[in-house]
């Protein structure tokens, strides 16, 4: 019996295994035809959530849609990607000012920080204008109780049809994996400032 894959080339055999990578991935196309936005989270111990979620908003503005963006914990800390975004007059940038809840040690100050940040945060999902939405450490705030799900979760549910939201941070609840379209763990492998690397500008920040 004659093996049909020795008698094909290298050339041959590429094409064939693309043919079916091709109708596979065009299959899946054409069964997802639901247009609605989507809740995507970012979370897990690994390095990059916040800078997946900043790279996503860049192209929603990239497109010439409107986004915003609400800092949480980070508020006292420089990032260089909103350095750059809350130049951009199509973008909404809203910091919650008591930064880091461990430096803080203050539950009730953060309380009232977060307290202020939060209706413009809710305003940002009753926007219409705004294509895309980032909520950003959005995790600690239902970790450490200063925001409970169901607020989130009804939020969410009444922002517009055609809106995305971008939920990141460690530890996201099983209620919000499981409310989300989209949920990435990122996974730390290796990390240089667990190896005594002092973390620097344009990498950690």
């Amino acid at each position: 019996m004659t093996d049909k894959k020795a008698d094909s080339s290298p050339e041959d055999r590429h094409q064939q295994k693309m043919a079916k990578h091709k109708a596979k991935v065009d299959a899946a196309i054409e069964r997802a035809q639901e247009e609605r936005g989507v809740v995507i989270v970012l979370t897990g111990n690994g390095k990059g959530k916040s800078s997946s979620g900043f790279g996503t908003v860049i192209r929603t503005l990239g497109h010439g849609f409107n986004a915003g963006i609400v800092q949480f914990i980070k508020g006292t800390w420089e990032c260089g990607e909103t350095n750059i975004l809350s130049k951009l007059d199509n973008l909404e940038h809203e910091v919650m000012g008591s930064g880091f809840t461990w430096e803080t040690q203050d539950k009730q100050r953060d309380q009232d920080a977060f307290d202020e940040v939060w209706p413009k945060a809710k305003a940002m999902l009753q926007n219409e204008n705004l294509r895309t939405v980032m909520f950003d450490e959005i995790t600690y705030m239902l970790a450490y109780k200063n925001l409970k799900w169901e607020d989130l979760k009804e939020a969410l549910d009444n922002r517009p049809k055609d809106q995305n939201v971008i939920l990141t941070g460690r530890g996201a609840p099983s209620a919000l994996r499981e409310y989300a379209d989209t949920v990435t763990d990122m996974k730390m492998e290796k990390h240089a400032f667990r190896g005594g690397v002092k973390a620097q500008a344009g990498i950690e920040w």
